[in-house]
């Protein structure tokens, strides 16, 4: 006869349960206590006046944050249900249920505050000497904003809706005038239809607006990058050198028939996506430490393009603190490659090895054995970094950028579940990057601490 373990959900416990006996002694929630205890949120609790209920602790409510982002659950009302249903949500809340009013007020109302906790955790990972800055991989992603495409307008389409909008209402004020002789269809309400399409007709004129204050912003750089390669053109002919390809053509100013701008968040933009097609999103970065696969640095643009991401990264990587370390090496693909980038790191003492152009998969047998080319006898950071790349060392250093930082973004996407922010805005979408890269480095942080 079959013997089976003994089912009772009605017998009360003779004493009181305790959260402490209800997770592995290495669960990834108690870590999350842990690090969290260790962290300054002076900052945090000193914002609390004091007036009124007694008040979540903002030890709670990051540790609800963190271990739901870690974990795939990144909605607030989820966050809620799960200190009811998941024993690990419960541990961290101390058997206390935040509403998710709550939880989503304290993300967006510290999200100014969330760097600063992002380097807190990075020292803790340095006490426990597990992260020392060194050899970096950079990289970007695109992930989706909390805004659809299909509520994107174009400069040219917007033009097009105005058109009939002024069309209509000179339409509906004729009737209006001629109302008494021909009557109003059934239902119609002029008066109203008129505000309405004049409230639209304002809505488009601030959109339009704002495109082409965007329009101006880009025509201004685009204006400064032309200038400063006629500016180089022209130094090599003074220095005798023909210039390579045909002279550049100044830009044209104002707004263009695709410029576009989102409704429900207008900071976003329509990036391409490696999948293929577009998207509406941001390009969230990330600096990896190759050693242990920590990010150690986070930024979020508008641009598509990665070209200019080096100086925002570089400026992040500076202002960490020193116990962390110095960079010392730099490793991109060849979306980061500039002459400019390439002398950024070297004034930052970082050796830059940024690839450029993209490798074929399969090299020949030969050339992969070959021995390395003689050193160049240029000071030219490029030249210096073409050699290096060359060289077996450089190929292998460089090697290690793919095995970093694109399986973080893969796991962050496909294992963690985040695909898309949850907050508006450019400032915003920032620091829950931040956050996100918080929870991944306490998740890595975890495993490493057991490895």
């Amino acid at each position: 006869m079959s013997r089976f373990v003994p089912v009772d959900r009605q017998t009360g416990y003779l004493l009181p349960p305790s959260v402490e006996d209800w997770l592995p002694e290495d669960h990834l929630a108690r870590f999350v206590v842990e690090v969290i205890a260790q962290m300054d949120l002076s900052e945090l609790s000193g914002a609390y006046a004091g007036r009124g209920m007694a008040a979540h602790h903002p030890e709670v409510l990051l540790g609800l944050l963190v271990y739901g982002y870690a974990t795939g659950v990144f909605s607030s009302r989820k966050i809620e249900r799960a200190t009811y249903d998941s024993v690990a949500f419960r541990y961290i809340a101390a058997n206390t249920h935040p509403d998710h009013d709550t939880l989503a007020t304290f993300r967006k109302r510290f999200a100014s505050q969330i760097e600063t906790l992002f380097v807190q955790v990075l020292l803790v990972a340095q006490e426990m000497k597990l992260v020392k800055l060194g050899r970096i991989a950079l990289d970007g992603t695109k992930v989706k904003a909390n805004a659809s495409r299909h509520r994107a307008l174009s400069h040219g389409h917007i033009g097009r809706i105005e058109a009939q909008l002024h069309e209509e209402v000179q339409q509906l004020m004729g009737m209006a005038e001629n109302a008494d002789r021909n009557g109003v269809p059934d239902g119609m309400d002029i008066p109203a239809e008129i505000a309405r399409r004049e409230a639209r007709l304002k809505a488009l004129a601030e959109a339009k607006a704002k495109i082409e204050a965007r329009a101006q912003e880009r025509f201004e750089q685009e204006q400064q990058e032309y200038e400063a390669k006629v500016a180089r053109r022209e130094a090599e002919r003074q220095d005798g050198k023909k210039p390579r390809g045909k002279d550049p053509k100044p830009p044209q100013g104002g707004a263009r028939d695709r410029d576009q701008i989102n409704l429900t968040d207008e900071e976003s933009r329509i990036l391409p996506v490696s999948s293929g097609g577009f998207e509406q999103g941001y390009n969230a970065q990330a600096a990896v430490d190759v050693e242990t696969m920590l990010i150690v640095g986070t930024t979020v643009t508008q641009h598509s393009n990665d070209k200019r991401q080096v100086a925002p990264m570089l400026d992040v990587l500076g202002a960490l603190p020193k116990p962390l370390g110095q960079p010392e090496v730099l490793l991109a693909d060849t979306g980061y490659f500039s002459g400019a980038n390439v002398a950024l790191c070297a004034a930052a003492d970082i050796e830059p090895l940024i690839a450029i152009q993209r490798d074929a998969h399969h090299r020949p047998l030969m050339e992969r054995f070959a021995d390395d080319p003689a050193p160049p006898a240029s000071t030219d950071p490029i030249v210096r970094m073409t050699h290096r790349l060359k060289t077996k060392a450089g190929r292998a250093l460089y090697g290690l950028r793919k095995n970093t930082v694109e399986p973080v973004f893969g796991i962050i996407k496909h294992v963690m579940g985040f695909r898309q922010f949850s907050l508006r805005g450019l400032s915003n979408v920032t620091a829950e990057w931040s956050l996100v890269a918080l929870a991944w480095n306490i998740k890595r942080m975890s495993v490493l601490r057991g490895a």
